[in-house]
């Protein structure tokens, strides 16, 4: 009986020693998972990490990460909504608990992002705001991060492809000064630095020729588009991400 006392004592002295272990050991997982493309489970982890430490800062930004790569492919709206909301709740929370690393932005730019496009005007103006503020910082942080300058491109992208009636509402009646800063000079630059920091992002390569060919370069859109169509599927999301360069390809029709 006393040796049964004595190891519960022990056990119990051991006990946040053996919480912060696990923890550690289920963000370990994650990574496996997440390297293995097997996104429901990495994501899984992640949020047991959380469940043990909830301001689990590397727990945090990959489990937005993770959600985000799920909701990206959802077909229904209702799941792809789910996803984007967890990002960003957890994309938050990581930004609050560790504001001077990039990571925590970015996801969190991304979430809102993404989001953003599913707003009517005066959605896109709120979602707007924070977007940019968060990629900024992140890139303040860090000028080379390449998922901060895509948002970055993507931002002005986004803004110059809304009806021009619609971002002088948004501009002069809705609160989004900032909007009246967005142009495709700004989405080239921001793109074009996202490409040379990862040239093998398929993703990247997707965005960069549609903005190409929105602002008016077609040339440079097909390459980019080639490009990307001859790059290796790394990535949980590649796969479809080549089928839209596919079909961006065939809009363009022959050169």
């Amino acid at each position: 009986m006393r040796l049964s006392v004595c190891t519960t004592v022990m056990l119990l002295g051991l006990a946040p020693a053996v919480r912060a272990q696990t923890g550690g050991e289920q963000v370990i997982a994650g990574d496996r998972a997440y390297a293995a493309l097997e996104m429901p489970s990495a994501l899984d982890h992640y949020q047991k990490a959380i469940a043990v430490d909830p301001r689990n800062y590397e727990a945090l930004w990959k489990a937005a990460r993770a959600a985000m790569d799920l909701g990206l492919p959802a077909a229904d709206a209702a799941r792809r909504t789910a996803f984007y909301s967890t990002a960003e709740q957890y994309g938050r929370t990581a930004a609050a608990v560790n504001p001077g690393d990039p990571e925590g932005h970015f996801v969190l730019a991304w979430a809102l992002g993404k989001t953003a496009l599913t707003q009517g005007a005066r959605g896109r103006v709120k979602y707007g705001k924070e977007i940019r503020l968060h990629a900024l910082e992140c890139l303040r942080i860090n000028p080379g991060y390449a998922g901060c300058l895509h948002i970055m491109a993507m931002w002005n992208a986004e803004i110059m492809r809304l009806n021009g009636l619609v971002r002088l509402i948004a501009r002069n009646f809705l609160g989004g000064r900032v909007f009246g800063s967005a142009n495709w000079k700004e989405a080239v630059r921001y793109m074009e630095a996202a490409v040379a920091a990862e040239p093998e992002r398929v993703v990247h390569r997707l965005d960069m020729g549609e903005i190409y060919r929105d602002s008016g370069d077609k040339a440079k859109a097909r390459a980019q588009f080639e490009a990307g169509l001859r790059l290796p599927a790394t990535d949980y999301n590649d796969r479809r991400f080549k089928s839209e360069i596919q079909a961006d390809v065939d809009r363009l029709g022959p050169s």
